[in-house]
């Protein structure tokens, strides 16, 4: 079973307006616990933190400083 993880939505003036991954904490296909901070994002010079939902091996989909959209799929955890 697969769980996706999202950008989270840190502006609420637009939904759709994209931000960057600004650090991945963690390797593609690392082993990561529920609860992990796995990466930081950035969306208009404000900064979030992205914990993993589930635990299992992570496939990372979204490259750091690449754009990406709010609430798109980054990440997803196999477990």
């Amino acid at each position: 079973m697969s769980v996706e993880v999202l950008f989270p939505e840190v502006s609420k003036k637009d939904p759709n307006i994209e931000g960057v991954v600004a650090t991945w904490f963690v390797g593609d296909g690392d082993q990561v616990t529920q609860g992990q901070l796995i990466a930081e994002v950035q969306v208009e010079k404000v900064d979030a933190e992205v914990y993993a939902p589930e635990g299992g091996v992570i496939k990372i989909l979204s490259n750091e400083q690449l754009p990406a959209r709010q609430s798109s799929v980054i990440a997803v955890i196999e477990n």
